[in-house]
C-alpha cells in the first residue's frame, strides 16, 4: 500500500555542510588566496573540510536510499543499512496506537515524526523523516480496520461449507458403494444442505 523513502529533509543537513564547505574552499583558494606556509595550511583545512562534507553527504545519501518504510495489508515493515542492515515488521493486529509529531518546519515540507506503540518485545518503534506523517498514519488505521475485516469475514465465512461438502462426497462414496439407497442419499443430502442433522443410517 505504501513504499516509501525517508522524506529529502533527511538529506538537508548534508547538503548545507556540503555548500558551506565548497564556499568556503572557493573563498579560500580564490578570494583570501594566501601564500606561505599559512596559504598552504588553510588551503589544506578547507580541503578537508570539502573532502569530509562530501563524505559525510555521502553516507546520508547512501542511508536516504536504502531506507524504506513499507505499509503492506497486514503488517508494517523498515528496513534500513546496504552493508549493516537493521529492520522491524510489525504485525498489523499488534499495533496499538500510531502518534504523529511534527515541528513548524516539518509542517511547511511536509514531513514529521512517526511512533508506533504495539504488543510485543518492542513497545514503541519511532521513525523519523517519515514523507506525510498523517497521510501514514491514515493509512495504517485504514489498513488496521480492513485486516480486522478480513479477520472477522474468515471467522463468519460457512466454515461448513467445506465439512458439508465433504460428507456429501462421502455420503455419494456409501451410495455407489451399495451401502445406502440413492433414496437415503438424497434425504441426507438435503439434511446436510439445509444444516440439518442427517437421521442416522
Amino acid at each position: 500500500m505504501l513504499d516509501l523513502h525517508p522524506h529529502w529533509i533527511m538529506l538537508a543537513k548534508g547538503v548545507v555542510i556540503l555548500v558551506v564547505a565548497i564556499l568556503f574552499g572557493g573563498f579560500v583558494k580564490f578570494g583570501w588566496a594566501p601564500t606561505g606556509t599559512m596559504g598552504n595550511f588553510a588551503s589544506g583545512m578547507a580541503a578537508l573540510f570539502v573532502i569530509g562534507s562530501l563524505l559525510y553527504f555521502l553516507q546520508r545519501w547512501i542511508a536516504w536510499i536504502s531506507t524504506n518504510f513499507v505499509v503492506t495489508t497486514d503488517r508494517c515493515i523498515y528496513r534500513e543499512g546496504i552493508i549493516s542492515k537493521r529492520g522491524i515488521e510489525i504485525p498489523l493486529e499488534r499495533i496499538n496506537t500510531v502518534f504523529f509529531n511534527q515541528g513548524i518546519i516539518d509542517r511547511m515540507v511536509g514531513a514529521g515524526t512517526l511512533t508506533i506503540e504495539s504488543a510485543g518485545e518492542h513497545g514503541v518503534q519511532t521513525f523519523e523523516d517519515v514523507r506525510k506523517p498523517i497521510s501514514v498514519q491514515q493509512e495504517l488505521y485504514q489498513q488496521m480496520e480492513d485486516n480486522e475485516n478480513r479477520k472477522f469475514d474468515r471467522v463468519r465465512s460457512p466454515a461448513a461449507t467445506v465439512s458439508v461438502a465433504d460428507e456429501i462426497a462421502k455420503l455419494a462414496s456409501l451410495r455407489d458403494a451399495g451401502h445406502i439407497t440413492q433414496t437415503e442419499f438424497e434425504s441426507q443430502k438435503a439434511a446436510l444442505l439445509s444444516q440439518q442433522t442427517p437421521p442416522t443410517v
